[in-house]
């Protein structure tokens, strides 16, 4: 069967083992040749193969509700339930999404571009289905990395309580994007090397179902195996949330996949299976890889597994730019401390973490436990540098609120991609986190035009004793030398004249993009790298604002709470007169895509600026 022909997972009924081998195999060969054309998660989905083909075996899709924790380890399930076809389009504006989507498919019963949220889904919709009087499966698939995150364990808590039929795919690689840390991770290797309780279970349930006398032994056993369990294996941290485990078991063996479903299908109450996989299995690179660089990736040769994109001399991508620029600083200043959540490699912090490993703290998958693990540091006399994605750091909001804002610590936090972020879409756009940070007291947030000034920054914000956040985009910069403090909340105003009529005042690359076309084109119009968004700088707020010009107040994240409100609300409270148009994303979620693409389309695009600049001089000359 070509893949592509494919319409809903019924087929897979009617295959015997040989046959979903096969398949298994064909859908492996599938993702790296595609990916490798569109990039995307490779190595999560080529874990998961046999693993998905055996759930959508057992259970019946849509009925049953099958879903994935994060859900970039989806592939295999899209191509099940009839998306083969899209994957051209992977990742691509008005594309097959890279995560399971609710208007894809009637199978996708669940959205998530953040890791922990499964479990608590799953009991919201267990108890649902329970107070309807229905009998569906709901089955999450949820990956070890991703039971660091509180909110995972708080569902584990209430779901042990609850006593709901849930069956809880525990996919265990020992990765999450990179290798996994902690005392979970410790206790979840014991459970690996723990081979017996389940082997034994498997040939006692097989043996005793071959007749009816056994049939009826087998049914009265639920005491005996409780204290069998208990004599061959302990279930570890899943016993201590009461909830009942099978496991560990091979999660690429397709037969051994089914058996142990069929298991828990019959069972009252939660259950875990422990599912174990490789991580990139079948292509040799994925499975090499130990640091998370196979785990979303551009496009890339399949024979020698090269990116096709290549950094170009003289540039950095702005999270090394970034992460290179503190470990400089760690040299001299001995209290310099580094700490991510489970996102070493995304931020390219492994330099700073191999040169100084005791000042350097993965903390999982867990953004809240540490922004406040970054306020005790500071509170203790050291200067933590905590990076996170714009997109997670929304996760750490009260922390960063409650635990480092109110008491006012020197904690610096850079926020990696911000703005948009292109084919991973709503989840992932870095565009919220302005107008969340701003209203917080104590705290500064700032963004840089370029490499030089991004230095600049984390100079001045380790040289200060408040909050200082510094927003960067993902994507690549021109490395600069030169570094000098920069007085804090002052802005930049390039290219000023008495006699322009026109003002435009943005922020980040945006700058040296306009720049760059001012002085081309040899524009009348004054710009503004309004490089703090809190506190703005008022005094220059105040000179521009006495001359008779047009604003154009262009930002690429979210108006609400933005720039532009901070510069309305201050004027309203002064009486300015200010004419002014402002550019930025409205009351919107912002779809995948290129970020050119988007920007056009949501029409805050460089060249819809520039267009309005021009008709605005036009029409100052008349």
């Amino acid at each position: 069967m070509y893949l592509e022909e494919i319409q809903n997972p019924e087929f897979l009924k009617s295959l015997n083992l040989n046959e979903l081998n096969d398949l298994a195999y064909d859908i492996r060969q599938f993702l790296i040749q595609n990916i490798a054309k569109t990039g995307g998660h490779l190595a999560s989905n080529l874990g998961v193969v046999e693993l998905t083909i055996a759930l959508h075996y057992v259970f019946n899709s849509p009925y049953d509700k099958v879903f994935f924790d994060v859900g970039h380890q989806c592939y295999t399930h899209k191509i099940l339930t009839g998306r083969a076809k899209g994957f051209k389009t992977l990742r691509k504006y008005n594309g097959l999404s890279g995560f399971e989507k609710r208007c894809e498919s009637v199978h996708d019963v669940w959205e998530a571009g953040h890791s922990s949220t499964s479990l608590s889904a799953a009991l919201g919709m267990a108890v649902a289905r329970d107070l309807d009087h229905k009998d569906y499966a709901i089955v999450p698939v949820i990956g070890d990395g991703a039971l660091s995150s509180g909110m995972a364990l708080e569902a584990l808590n209430e779901i042990g309580s609850e006593k709901r039929n849930i069956i809880i795919i525990f996919n265990d690689n020992n990765m999450s994007i990179s290798k996994n840390v902690g005392a979970l991770n410790s206790g979840f290797s014991r459970l690996r090397s723990s081979k017996g309780y389940n082997n034994l279970k498997s040939g006692l349930k097989r043996s005793l179902r071959s007749n009816s006398l056994g049939e009826a032994v087998y049914s009265n056993l639920k005491a005996f195996k409780d204290t069998l369990k208990e004599a061959v294996i302990d279930g570890g941290i899943f016993e201590e949330f009461n909830l009942d485990y099978l496991g560990p078991v091979n999660g690429h063996n397709i037969r051994d996949l089914i058996q142990v479903l069929e298991v828990a299908k019959d069972h009252e109450g939660p259950i875990v299976i422990h599912v174990l996989t490789k991580k990139g299995k079948g292509y040799l690179p994925c499975e090499m890889d130990h640091e998370g660089s196979w785990h979303g990736v551009g496009p890339f040769m399949i024979d020698t597994g090269k990116q096709l994109t290549d950094v170009p001399a003289g540039y950095k991508s702005w999270s090394q730019l970034m992460s290179d620029t503190v470990a400089q600083m760690a040299e001299k200043d001995k209290d310099i401390v580094a700490l991510t959540p489970a996102m070493i490699y995304g931020s390219s912090l492994q330099n700073f973490f191999a040169r100084f490993p005791d000042r350097s703290f993965d903390c999982g998958i867990a953004e809240e436990h540490a922004t406040t693990f970054a306020a005790g540091l500071a509170i203790s006399g050291k200067r933590p540098y905590l990076e996170m994605y714009s997109s997670f750091l929304q996760r750490a909001y009260d922390q960063i609120n409650h635990d480092i804002c109110r008491m006012d610590l020197p904690v610096v936090i850079g926020i990696d991609r911000a703005g948009l972020v292109g084919a991973d879409g709503e989840t992932h756009h870095g565009v919220f986190d302005v107008g969340i940070l701003s209203p917080l007291p104590n705290l500064i947030l700032a963004q840089p035009k370029n490499a030089r000034e991004a230095k600049s920054m984390l100079k001045t914000a380790f040289g200060q004793k408040h909050p200082f956040a510094i927003r960067f985009p993902k994507g690549i910069v021109k490395d600069e030398k030169g570094i000098e403090e920069i007085e804090v909340g002052t802005w930049e105003v390039l290219h000023d004249a008495p006699e322009n009529r026109v003002l435009i005042m943005t922020y980040g690359e945006e700058v040296g993009k306009i720049e760059e076309k001012i002085k081309v084109n040899h524009l009348p119009i004054t710009l503004v790298n309004a490089r703090f968004f809190k506190p703005i700088d008022t005094n220059c707020i105040d000179l521009l604002a006495q001359r008779n010009m047009k604003w154009i107040v262009y930002e690429t994240d979210m108006k609400a709470g933005g720039l532009s409100s901070s510069i309305l609300l201050y004027a309203n409270e002064k009486g300015l007169q200010i004419n002014m148009k402002t550019f930025g994303i409205s009351d919107m979620y912002v779809k995948q895509g290129t970020n050119g693409q988007l920007r056009k389309d949501i029409g805050i695009d460089l060249n819809t600026v520039m267009d309005l600049a021009d008709q605005m001089i036009k029409e100052s000359e008349l």
